[in-house]
């Protein structure tokens, strides 16, 4: 493994005692995840796909391109005191660089109850093996291994304020939110736009904001050759 970049460092919160001294106090709470970056040439390309089609679809929450990225994991709410006990553990995940590719593009549950459309991202079995090594890095520090099977996607928008998960949903039912963008994409080659080398992965801490969800990058960790 090269160096872990910290890039961004929380202070906890200041209390005052009665009497006038301050005190030092974990009681932040930091909602983290840990995932990979995209390129930026690749990023941009996705940027003017969807601002060609977010016209045939303007009911739905269009993802802002600059927050796109890979989930790796998700962590949660966590003191911010963990922070660095995060950090010091995904300091010890050993893994090569690998490729992955940008193409394809569906709707989650399916198309005639879509909730969310996705760009797929297509790779080796090394983006899995990642994924699955940093779950099993967590779980000596409490954080729980994700039930839900790793499913590598960029979520492009969303209808409402649903869940992101591929799996059917209690609430979904047929709707015709995304109906013109699907008659578009059925007209048109699987779009694709390129492919990248992974040369490191970043835990972020996401702020939810009247712009959305805002990310900031926390550390980063780089992959290199066995």
């Amino acid at each position: 493994m090269g160096p872990e970049r910290n890039l961004l460092y929380a202070m906890p919160k200041q209390q005052r005692r009665p009497g006038g001294r301050l005190l030092l106090s974990s009681t932040l709470r930091m909602r983290l995840f840990v995932a990979l970056d995209i390129d930026q040439q690749i990023r941009d390309r996705i940027a003017s796909f969807m601002l060609e089609m977010r016209g045939l679809a303007p009911a739905v929450r269009w993802v802002q391109p600059e927050s796109l990225h890979i989930t790796l994991k998700f962590i949660g709410e966590r003191p911010d005191v963990m922070v660095k006990d995060i950090e010091n553990v995904l300091r010890g995940v050993s893994a090569a660089p690998f490729q992955l590719s940008f193409r394809g593009a569906g709707f989650f549950p399916n198309e005639r109850s879509a909730r969310v459309f996705w760009m797929g991202i297509q790779a080796e079995t090394a983006l899995a093996d990642l994924a699955a090594q940093i779950e099993r890095s967590l779980v000596p520090i409490g954080i729980e291994v994700e039930k839900r099977a790793f499913s590598p996607h960029l979520t492009l928008a969303r209808a409402g304020n649903g869940s992101g998960t591929p799996a059917k949903q209690e609430g979904d039912r047929p709707n015709r939110r995304f109906t013109a963008l699907q008659a578009k994409l059925s007209t048109m080659a699987s779009p694709d736009f390129g492919t990248m080398d992974a040369v490191e992965f970043l835990l972020y801490r996401s702020q939810l904001s009247s712009r959305g969800a805002q990310y900031t990058k926390i550390a980063c960790f780089a992959l290199s050759a066995q």
